[in-house]
């Protein structure tokens, strides 16, 4: 059966113990928790799971745990990039083996390459497994370096694997361009928003978005999808300009904030790797004080 992403996708954050080591089995805990409560798939670990932090072993065993703990209930897809394509590569063959749905990758880290060599970069890694593969755009934490809609087209020629794109820019215009030339191309092609901006990307061709509210408010995101896949505009934008408040918090800090969000919710996953900063207690009450001002601490899950 082909892969179908769409809805809202969750993508764990990692949690570390006091000595900023990997704690497995919250990790473990943090996919099951998304899985029941509405995840349509998971992810991990992208950038707010603090994957420039890890080594490759670590990442290796954290793949693991959460193919494990999902245990096939929904699909699984690990994030590759690295900042050496081989190691994206190896980390790619090393999700195929332990048997994992999909693999992510974004745009090459820190150069500025040629449209080209990005195309080339895709097409190696697309090659080399036989995963599905989902492109990652976001050309405003890339300096600019990003998947135009040309350059889509010619991916979806040459490589058959390529399910979709996480099209993380946050710019409607870009977002309908690559819709614009993907969908054409191969209808069942899935745009999948960076973070929940989801009112104003399903209407545009987009089949669902990952998440960064859903650690906190999982009810919330679900109902969020449930009204834009409705068409109930009214419900949705009473729900998009919440969790667009919310990702103003988040990102400031991120994904530390989010963390310290997290133990306001009674799901603790333990400090932010150095050199990012971990929440501290006055950041974490300041969350816990929007939070409550919104409803959500008393309409969202607490705890595992």
């Amino acid at each position: 059966m082909p892969l179908v992403l769409k809805g809202v996708m969750q993508a764990p954050v990692t949690p570390l113990r006091e000595d900023f080591s990997l704690d497995l089995p919250t990790l473990e805990k943090a996919a099951d928790f998304h899985v029941r409560t509405g995840a349509t798939g998971i992810t991990w670990p992208y950038h707010k799971s603090e994957s420039l932090n890890m080594t490759t072993a670590e990442r290796k065993a954290g793949a693991e745990a959460v193919v494990e703990a999902v245990a096939g209930r929904v699909p699984v897809a690990i994030h590759v990039s690295s900042l050496a394509p081989d190691d994206a590569l190896e980390l790619a063959r090393h999700a195929q083996s332990i048997g994992a749905d999909c693999v992510v990758a974004i745009t090459p880290y820190f150069w500025n390459p040629s449209p080209v060599a990005i195309f080339d970069y895709f097409v190696r890694l697309g090659t080399a497994i036989d995963l599905p593969l989902l492109a990652y755009n976001s050309p405003g934490y890339l300096s600019g370096v990003e998947l135009t809609g040309d350059l889509l087209a010619r991916l979806i020629e040459r490589l058959p694997n390529l399910i979709g794109v996480k099209e993380a820019s946050f710019n409607s215009e870009k977002f309908l361009e690559l819709a614009r030339v993907a969908l054409a191309m191969r209808p069942d092609f899935a745009l999948i928003a960076g973070v929940e901006y989801l009112l104003p990307s399903i209407p545009l061709g987009g089949k669902g978005s990952y998440s960064s509210a859903g650690a906190i408010c999982p009810n919330l995101v679900l109902r969020l999808y449930e009204a834009c896949a409705a068409g109930d505009w009214t419900v949705a934008r009473r729900c998009q300009y919440t969790i667009s408040r919310l990702w103003m918090i988040f990102r400031d800090q991120y994904p530390s904030s989010l963390k310290g969000g997290m133990v306001m919710m009674g799901r603790p996953v333990g400090p932010t790797r150095p050199p990012l900063p971990t929440a501290t207690r006055e950041r974490q009450e300041y969350i816990r004080g929007q939070l409550l001002e919104m409803g959500i601490l008393d309409t969202e899950p607490h705890g595992w």
